[in-house]
């Protein structure tokens, strides 16, 4: 019993590691949604002659106009871009060096609200997945004491649950002010074309641990009240057994020595009984010899 507990505690454990260093990575990083963004080409100069539109006159020869045949998507460029909880960071087209802007700002007015109590829920959610990992830690240290390690995992269990919700629920609201932003955002940062990225699967793979964690908690929690209980119920019978054999070994040897007492007593008074059993016949004797005499008498 204490070695199947102790394995399903370092499980609870690890899913509950895990599930917090998703949850911190996924939190502090940029990469929830990725895209490209369309932005127009820059105007063409010495030392930038690719990846743009010369609307100007040739410098050679300024008599002589430049025409741009570029059309449609020719004219722009598809820049790379990245966003989380925090900033959305966009290719600069100008330099190697990237620019980035607080995502509480990109969002629309009506979306801001839904976002803060998104951020909230986040931090709460890591918050309790801490709380619960100090209380699976603590429940190894007390795996001797049965009882004490059924407390520490009902809390546990109960926390964990909580942080599960909460999670789920924060990366629900961040999707839908994503999603918000994408068609009511500023023009010049709205995508082209977007997917979620590696962090956002990072959020939901720690929503998963986390939910694993506390299922193995409660299994955990169960099982032990279960074995527990079938454990004093056996050794509650084996006690009423052996008090039941005790009663009949008992009661056996009073009947026995009650039994062997009347024995010795009734064997004590057979004696006694027959040496008194003459005695009437000698009483009879005065009671003839009168008879015989009141019949003399009245023959005379």
């Amino acid at each position: 019993m204490k070695t199947t507990r102790k394995c399903r505690a370092l499980t609870s454990v690890g899913l509950n590691f895990f599930a917090l260093l998703f949850s911190i990575t996924a939190f502090i990083t940029t990469y929830w949604c990725v895209g490209t963004q369309r932005v127009p080409k820059p105007k063409c100069s010495r030392l930038r002659t690719h990846q743009c539109i010369d609307y100007g006159v040739n410098e050679t020869d300024p008599n002589k106009v430049v025409y741009s045949w570029e059309t449609g998507d020719d004219r722009f460029l598809f820049r790379q871009f990245h966003t989380g909880i925090w900033f959305s960071c966009e290719e600069n087209i100008n330099d190697e060096r990237e620019e980035c802007r607080s995502f509480i700002d990109l969002a629309p007015a009506s979306a801001k609200g839904i976002l803060w109590l998104s951020l909230v829920s986040e931090m709460l959610y890591i918050i309790l997945l801490m709380v619960g990992f100090s209380l699976m830690c603590l429940e190894l240290v007390h795996s001797s004491n049965v009882i004490d390690g059924l407390k520490l995992n009902a809390f546990a269990a109960v926390f964990t649950v909580l942080s599960g919700l909460l999670g789920m629920v924060a990366h629900m609201m961040y999707t839908q002010v994503f999603q918000a932003t994408v068609s009511l955002g500023p023009a010049d940062w709205r995508p082209y074309n977007w997917d979620y990225g590696w962090s956002f699967c990072m959020a939901w793979a720690s929503f998963t641990c986390c939910m694993g964690a506390s299922v193995t908690t409660l299994n955990s929690y169960t099982k032990t009240v279960i074995e527990f209980r079938h454990k004093r119920k056996t050794f509650e019978q084996s006690i009423r057994e052996e008090q039941a054999r005790e009663a009949f070994g008992y009661f056996r040897e009073r009947s026995v020595h009650s039994i062997s007492k009347s024995v010795d007593d009734y064997a004590g008074q057979t004696p006694k009984s027959s040496r008194k059993s003459p005695v009437p016949a000698l009483s009879s004797s005065p009671d003839l010899s009168d008879t015989t005499g009141s019949l003399g008498e009245e023959q005379c």
